[in-house]
């Protein structure tokens, strides 16, 4: 379970003449879905609420906690517990070659010997053996992304947290993506643009402002942020 109690995540003054800025604000929420969803214009702050999840970002004020870890304290272990899919995956591989970048992700969980037998395989099972020895740049936008939810899944997180990740897509190479993380077994909390992967989710937020402004089933939520934007 995830859970947000009186957040605020600010950004400091650059100059004398600035004051504090306020990316989300007094946001309390408790995620126990297993499909939630994200939606809000650019700049509203999704990106800032995701990256709470796992630690990237830490509170201003109030409490993150996962599995009753705070972020602040346990980073570690809530990292191992949420994995984070970046919205470009080239922001995310770090290693030249699929297997290499995978095998990278188990290096906590298994013996070197190991690691590129397992890569492989989990690979294959996305289907993309046939691009694990291929630089990561030569790769198709679609298998980028792919690789990149690989590398996450390897170390069997309990959550997975997706930042826009079908936004730098084709149809279809989207649609596979969805399709991907349509079948996870891991609780997915995915922000978006895209209202139909909103659809696949069980419950919505809708962010604007830094605050969260609609919380509910898909219809509602995403009818309200529609009603949101066409002000």
């Amino acid at each position: 379970m995830i859970e947000l109690r009186d957040v605020t995540v600010t950004v400091p003054a650059t100059g004398l003449d600035s004051e504090a800025r306020a990316l989300l604000s007094d946001v309390n929420l408790t995620l126990t879905e297993k499909r939630i969803a994200v939606v809000g214009a650019n700049g509203s702050g999704k990106s800032t609420l995701l990256r709470l999840l796992n630690g990237l970002i830490l509170p201003s004020r109030g409490h993150v906690r996962v599995d009753g870890l705070d972020t602040a304290t346990h980073g570690g272990d809530v990292r191992r517990r949420v994995g984070f899919v970046f919205t470009d995956p080239l922001a995310q591989l770090v290693m030249p070659t699929p297997i290499e970048d995978v095998a990278l992700s188990l290096r906590r969980t298994l013996p070197r010997a190991e690691r590129r037998d397992r890569a492989a395989q989990l690979l294959d099972a996305y289907g993309l053996a046939h691009v694990q020895h291929s630089s990561v740049y030569d790769l198709s936008g679609g298998e980028r992304q792919l690789v990149a939810l690989v590398s996450v899944l390897a170390v069997e997180p309990a959550v997975i947290v997706a930042d826009e990740p079908t936004t730098l897509l084709d149809l279809r190479n989207r649609n596979r993506i969805r399709d991907e993380l349509a079948r996870l077994d891991q609780q997915l909390i995915v922000a978006t643009h895209d209202l139909e992967l909103a659809q696949d989710a069980e419950r919505v937020l809708v962010v604007d402002g830094g605050r969260i402004v609609a919380d509910g089933p898909p219809d509602v939520a995403i009818g309200a942020y529609v009603e949101l934007v066409g002000r």
